[in-house]
């Protein structure tokens, strides 16, 4: 199928925005194109929000709050939660193919993720009625009756990267639907197909007008719904440097907020690993998604008897990765999103060699053959890092591993921790009490033991220091998204 021949794609005119159950034009009638990454082709022409849309849309989400939506009991929330999951499953197809086709993710792996999209919805649908408050043994003189009841934060305004276009989108939404709040979602303008095809689906699960709206946009209509004063809430994932201007806009009306932002996770490599399973398992951490991933595991720590072993078998690793057009089946590297990224990337390569990191394999663009148009990079591995380095410190958010060796686990320890970021780590080992020692010193929010990047709706997933606070995922989620209120009544 080509990239026009697509139903949703071939639909004339430009794509538009949500609001208010409706699809209009952006008031100011500015307009972007998508571009395929693979290609940088053009895939068609979407409407550009300003702060003018982000106003109405916001009115939109609040007439919903305190109207229609506010009388929608738990079992019906979960109703169309139920109805959501079916659709997406439904339409999985069409969603991963969008994926692909717009950010650059290989199709073999937007098609394997079917039963995250799927459970996260059936798994918020299950929590819609269950959000339970509590009764209160209290000291108060007399005949008191204490109880907590939760309620709606309000208004949410969800800003999402482009790196997962289908599965962020469900991230934000559906706790949001859950616990009865309503959304002005913001996806990238890099990436935004998949959540406005999400839009048509979520409209057809049953959605009151206003519940939900989606505003494809830059930076400017993230700023616009980060500062507005109607909002009581701001959900984001992205960079740590925006997370911060985040944090400052919300100081206004003292938003909610629910930052996961950067990383450089560690992945430590005991000498009793199980190399088989470690070296596909490592490269992994820092390849998926060509390294478009906050928790990729791009500082990769090995100890020192196995360092040149793994070295060598994991440049072999990644030089046996297929890197091609995002929508071949047998592609297990795509491009990156943009050509931004790939300046980003590439520029980050060459301060690497300038600084005296070798790179084991890859290291540069592709620029020849039928990739040569796209914005690819092979997969690269370095060796000879020092930890004053760039590409030691910073978050290159492409296909790049910084490898180092270490010899004691106090040391790796201590070197691990030895950065602004935590959110992901990982830990490779066949002794159970390295494990315990690890998983217990690690300052991330999350630690993978033997495997990295395990998902689960039911897991919380979140950042420590500057990768941010808030909780995703599991019962913390819904939390986040809840006003705990008390309720204090004299009987005698």
């Amino acid at each position: 199928m080509s990239d026009t021949a697509h139903p949703y794609l071939s639909r004339p005119g430009p794509k538009l925005l949500l609001i208010n159950n409706q699809w209009v034009p952006a008031l100011d009638g500015r307009t972007f194109k998508s571009i395929n990454p693979s290609t940088g082709l053009v895939l068609a022409e979407i409407a550009l929000a300003g702060a003018a849309d982000v106003d109405v849309a916001v009115k939109a989400a609040r007439a919903a709050l305190e109207g229609p939506w506010a009388r929608v009991k738990p079992a019906e929330r979960q109703r169309v939660l139920l109805r959501l999951a079916q659709l997406v499953d439904q339409n999985f197809e069409e969603l991963a193919w969008l994926d692909s086709l717009d950010m650059g993710a290989p199709i073999s792996r937007t098609k394997a993720g079917r039963q995250r999209a799927v459970g996260m919805l059936n798994y918020y649908a299950g929590l819609a009625i269950n959000l339970t408050g509590d009764t209160i043994p209290n000291s108060i003189a007399g005949e008191v009756f204490s109880y907590t009841v939760k309620e709606p934060v309000g208004v949410v305004g969800s800003i999402i990267p482009w790196n997962g276009p289908l599965s962020t989108s469900i991230w934000k939404i559906a706790p949001a639907l859950a616990t009865g709040c309503t959304i002005v979602l913001k996806p990238s303008e890099e990436a935004c197909l998949t959540p406005l095809r999400l839009g048509e689906l979520l409209m057809e699960a049953g959605l009151p007008p206003g519940v939900i709206n989606i505003l494809p946009g830059d930076g400017q209509a993230g700023a616009a719904l980060s500062e507005h004063p109607d909002v009581d809430k701001v959900a984001f994932t992205g960079s740590t440097v925006t997370g911060q201007r985040i944090i400052r806009a919300s100081a206004g009306n003292i938003k909610r907020l629910t930052l996961e932002l950067g990383g450089k996770s560690p992945d430590i490599v005991f000498a009793d690993a199980n190399l088989n399973i470690a070296i596909a398992g490592a490269g992994n951490a820092a390849f998926q998604n060509s390294g478009q991933v906050c928790s990729a595991g791009t500082r990769l720590f090995v100890q020192r008897p196995i360092y040149e072993e793994f070295s060598e078998r994991l440049a072999k690793f990644a030089n046996s990765l297929v890197v091609g057009d995002s929508m071949q089946k047998e592609t297990q590297l795509g491009p990156l999103v943009s050509a931004r990224q790939l300046e980003r990337v590439t520029g980050y390569l060459k301060d690497g060699k300038q600084d005296g990191a070798r790179a084991v394999c890859g290291g540069e663009r592709v620029t020849q053959g039928q990739l040569a148009n796209g914005y690819f990079v092979r997969p690269t591995v370095l060796a000879d890092v020092r930890e004053s380095m760039s590409v030691y410190q910073e978050e290159i958010f492409g296909p790049v591993i910084s490898m180092m060796p270490f010899d004691t686990i106090d040391e790796v320890i201590a070197r691990a921790n030895a950065t602004t970021y935590g959110l992901g780590s990982g830990v490779w080992t066949e002794d159970l009490r390295t494990a315990h020692r690890m998983s217990s010193s690690l300052k991330a929010g999350s630690v993978w033991v033997n495997c990295y990047q395990a998902m689960d709706p039911a897991i919380p997933f979140g950042g420590y220091k500057r990768s941010g606070y808030g909780r995703e995922s599991g019962r913390h989620h819904v939390d986040e998204y809840l006003n705990v209120k008390a309720v204090v009544m004299k009987i005698g």
